[in-house]
Protein backbone atom coordinates (compact mmCIF):
# COMPACT_ATOMS: atom_id res chain seq x y z
CA UNK A 1 0.00 0.00 0.00
CA UNK A 2 1.45 3.35 -0.53
CA UNK A 3 2.47 5.53 1.96
CA UNK A 4 0.45 7.51 3.71
CA UNK A 5 1.01 11.73 3.44
CA UNK A 6 -0.91 13.33 6.64
CA UNK A 7 1.51 15.10 8.98
CA UNK A 8 4.75 16.36 7.90
CA UNK A 9 7.59 16.71 9.64
CA UNK A 10 6.29 18.40 12.99
CA UNK A 11 -16.36 1.63 17.14
CA UNK A 12 -16.30 -1.25 15.72
CA UNK A 13 -17.04 -4.62 17.84
CA UNK A 14 -14.12 -6.09 19.70
CA UNK A 15 -14.05 -9.14 17.30
CA UNK A 16 -12.25 -7.16 14.99
CA UNK A 17 -9.26 -6.93 16.91
CA UNK A 18 -7.85 -10.10 17.80
CA UNK A 19 -6.26 -10.20 21.18
CA UNK A 20 -2.68 -10.51 19.28
CA UNK A 21 -0.52 -7.74 18.77
CA UNK A 22 2.54 -7.10 16.63
CA UNK A 23 5.52 -6.97 19.16
CA UNK A 24 9.19 -6.91 18.30
CA UNK A 25 11.85 -9.82 19.66
CA UNK A 26 14.06 -8.86 22.40
CA UNK A 27 17.34 -8.16 21.43
CA UNK A 28 20.50 -8.94 23.77
CA UNK A 29 23.42 -6.20 24.57
CA UNK A 30 24.29 -4.27 21.00
CA UNK A 31 27.45 -5.61 20.28
CA UNK A 32 28.28 -3.29 17.14
CA UNK A 33 29.09 0.19 17.36
CA UNK A 34 25.73 1.17 15.82
CA UNK A 35 23.87 -0.54 18.02
CA UNK A 36 25.87 0.73 20.85
CA UNK A 37 25.30 4.48 18.92
CA UNK A 38 21.23 4.23 19.60
CA UNK A 39 20.90 2.56 22.71
CA UNK A 40 22.94 5.54 24.25
CA UNK A 41 20.99 8.27 21.75
CA UNK A 42 17.49 6.85 22.89
CA UNK A 43 18.81 6.48 26.54
CA UNK A 44 19.59 10.38 26.77
CA UNK A 45 16.06 10.85 25.00
CA UNK A 46 14.29 8.91 27.36
CA UNK A 47 16.20 10.24 30.28
CA UNK A 48 15.31 14.00 29.07
CA UNK A 49 11.65 12.55 28.82
CA UNK A 50 11.74 12.02 32.26
CA UNK A 51 13.15 15.18 33.40
CA UNK A 52 11.14 17.27 31.55
CA UNK A 53 8.25 15.78 30.51
CA UNK A 54 5.46 16.53 27.73
CA UNK A 55 2.08 17.58 28.06
CA UNK A 56 0.13 14.64 26.24
CA UNK A 57 1.64 12.19 26.73
CA UNK A 58 4.30 9.54 28.69
CA UNK A 59 6.95 7.51 27.81
CA UNK A 60 8.94 4.64 29.51
CA UNK A 61 10.49 0.63 28.71
CA UNK A 62 8.51 -1.93 28.45
CA UNK A 63 11.39 -4.14 29.80
CA UNK A 64 14.28 -2.35 31.72
CA UNK A 65 16.68 -4.21 29.74
CA UNK A 66 15.78 -3.24 26.13
CA UNK A 67 16.09 -0.11 25.42
CA UNK A 68 14.68 -0.72 21.74
CA UNK A 69 10.97 -1.44 22.82
CA UNK A 70 9.34 1.64 25.13
CA UNK A 71 6.16 1.70 26.38
CA UNK A 72 4.00 4.98 25.56
CA UNK A 73 0.53 6.43 27.14
CA UNK A 74 -0.77 9.25 24.79
CA UNK A 75 -3.81 11.73 26.57
CA UNK A 76 -6.34 12.06 23.96
CA UNK A 77 -5.96 15.93 22.76
CA UNK A 78 -8.89 18.40 24.61
CA UNK A 79 -11.44 19.82 22.17
CA UNK A 80 -10.98 16.64 19.68
CA UNK A 81 -12.56 13.13 19.23
CA UNK A 82 -10.11 11.59 20.97
CA UNK A 83 -10.90 13.67 23.84
CA UNK A 84 -10.67 11.63 27.68
CA UNK A 85 -8.80 8.83 25.73
CA UNK A 86 -5.67 7.17 27.29
CA UNK A 87 -4.20 5.24 24.93
CA UNK A 88 -1.59 2.67 25.30
CA UNK A 89 1.14 2.00 22.52
CA UNK A 90 4.46 1.16 21.86
CA UNK A 91 7.48 2.53 19.86
CA UNK A 92 9.66 -0.31 18.37
CA UNK A 93 13.46 0.92 17.46
CA UNK A 94 15.55 -0.47 14.88
CA UNK A 95 18.88 -1.29 15.82
CA UNK A 96 20.05 1.28 13.58
CA UNK A 97 18.13 4.38 15.00
CA UNK A 98 18.38 7.23 14.52
CA UNK A 99 19.52 6.39 10.71
CA UNK A 100 15.82 4.44 10.52
CA UNK A 101 12.77 5.21 11.98
CA UNK A 102 10.77 3.60 14.40
CA UNK A 103 7.82 1.57 14.14
CA UNK A 104 4.44 2.83 16.35
CA UNK A 105 2.01 0.33 17.58
CA UNK A 106 -1.09 0.82 19.10
CA UNK A 107 -1.98 -1.40 21.90
CA UNK A 108 -4.90 0.26 22.39
CA UNK A 109 -7.68 -0.24 20.25
CA UNK A 110 -8.43 2.30 17.39
CA UNK A 111 -10.39 2.74 14.56
CA UNK A 112 -8.98 5.46 12.25
CA UNK A 113 -7.47 5.92 8.44
CA UNK A 114 -4.19 6.31 9.42
CA UNK A 115 -3.26 2.84 12.39
CA UNK A 116 -3.38 -0.84 10.20
CA UNK A 117 -5.92 -3.51 11.57
CA UNK A 118 -4.51 -6.16 9.05
CA UNK A 119 -3.36 -9.32 11.10
CA UNK A 120 0.13 -8.67 10.24
CA UNK A 121 0.08 -4.55 10.78
CA UNK A 122 -2.56 -4.87 13.52
CA UNK A 123 -2.32 -1.31 15.29
CA UNK A 124 0.69 0.15 13.09
CA UNK A 125 0.54 3.61 12.88
CA UNK A 126 1.21 5.12 9.24
CA UNK A 127 2.44 8.36 8.98
CA UNK A 128 4.88 10.22 7.09
CA UNK A 129 7.58 11.19 9.72
CA UNK A 130 7.47 7.22 10.20
CA UNK A 131 8.46 6.30 6.77
CA UNK A 132 12.27 5.22 5.44
CA UNK A 133 14.51 7.92 4.52
CA UNK A 134 14.78 9.41 1.17
CA UNK A 135 12.12 9.98 -1.94
CA UNK A 136 8.97 8.17 -1.75
CA UNK A 137 8.81 5.63 -4.52
CA UNK A 138 5.17 6.46 -5.13
CA UNK A 139 5.47 10.31 -5.29
CA UNK A 140 3.08 11.28 -2.27
CA UNK A 141 5.41 12.61 -0.20
CA UNK A 142 8.86 14.79 -0.42
CA UNK A 143 11.85 13.39 1.13
CA UNK A 144 12.08 15.93 3.85
CA UNK A 145 8.39 15.12 5.02
CA UNK A 146 9.74 11.56 5.68
CA UNK A 147 12.28 10.12 8.59
CA UNK A 148 15.34 12.26 9.28
CA UNK A 149 18.20 11.21 11.29
CA UNK A 150 17.25 14.80 13.51
CA UNK A 151 14.17 13.03 14.62
CA UNK A 152 13.28 12.52 18.29
CA UNK A 153 10.77 10.52 19.89
CA UNK A 154 9.19 13.64 20.68
CA UNK A 155 8.83 14.84 17.57
CA UNK A 156 7.61 11.67 16.60
CA UNK A 157 4.49 11.49 19.43
CA UNK A 158 3.74 15.41 18.67
CA UNK A 159 3.09 14.21 15.35
CA UNK A 160 1.34 11.50 16.33
CA UNK A 161 -1.06 13.62 18.56
CA UNK A 162 -1.47 16.10 15.53
CA UNK A 163 -2.65 13.55 13.49
CA UNK A 164 -5.53 12.80 15.66
CA UNK A 165 -6.16 15.87 16.29
CA UNK A 166 -6.98 16.54 12.94
CA UNK A 167 -11.30 17.41 12.73
CA UNK A 168 -11.12 15.09 9.91
CA UNK A 169 -8.56 12.53 8.87
CA UNK A 170 -6.54 12.93 5.90
CA UNK A 171 -7.94 10.01 3.14
CA UNK A 172 -5.08 9.88 1.12
CA UNK A 173 -3.95 6.04 0.51
CA UNK A 174 -5.04 5.14 3.88
CA UNK A 175 -3.82 2.15 6.03
CA UNK A 176 -7.27 1.11 6.88
CA UNK A 177 -9.33 1.29 3.88
CA UNK A 178 -12.82 0.55 5.87
CA UNK A 179 -12.20 3.67 8.48
CA UNK A 180 -11.30 5.82 5.27
CA UNK A 181 -14.69 4.74 3.51
CA UNK A 182 -16.77 5.82 6.66
CA UNK A 183 -15.11 8.91 7.17
CA UNK A 184 -15.89 9.23 3.30
CA UNK A 185 -19.47 8.20 3.22
CA UNK A 186 -20.88 7.76 6.92
CA UNK A 187 -18.85 10.31 8.96
CA UNK A 188 -21.36 10.64 11.95
CA UNK A 189 -20.99 6.84 12.00
CA UNK A 190 -17.19 6.82 11.83
CA UNK A 191 -17.15 9.33 15.38
CA UNK A 192 -19.81 6.88 17.11
CA UNK A 193 -17.04 3.80 16.62
CA UNK A 194 -13.99 6.26 17.99
CA UNK A 195 -15.92 8.01 21.31
CA UNK A 196 -16.73 4.18 21.94
CA UNK A 197 -13.47 2.83 21.87
CA UNK A 198 -12.11 6.43 23.85
CA UNK A 199 -14.90 5.57 26.71
CA UNK A 200 -13.27 1.72 26.53
CA UNK A 201 -9.66 2.84 26.33
CA UNK A 202 -10.50 5.14 29.59
CA UNK A 203 -12.27 2.37 31.48
CA UNK A 204 -9.30 0.03 30.52
CA UNK A 205 -6.69 2.24 31.95
CA UNK A 206 -8.20 2.20 35.78
CA UNK A 207 -8.71 -1.95 35.41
Amino acid sequence: MPPQRTVSNPSTSSSQYPPSRPSSSKPGTPANGSSANSSLILRRQLIELQKKPVDGFSAGLVDDDNILEWQIVIMGPTDTLYEGAILKARLIFPPEYPLLPPRMVFDSEMWHPNVYTSADKRGEVCVSILHQPGDDEWGYEDAGERWLPVHTVESVLVSVISLLSQDVPDLNSPANVDAAKEVREDFPSYKKKVKRLVRRSAEEAYE
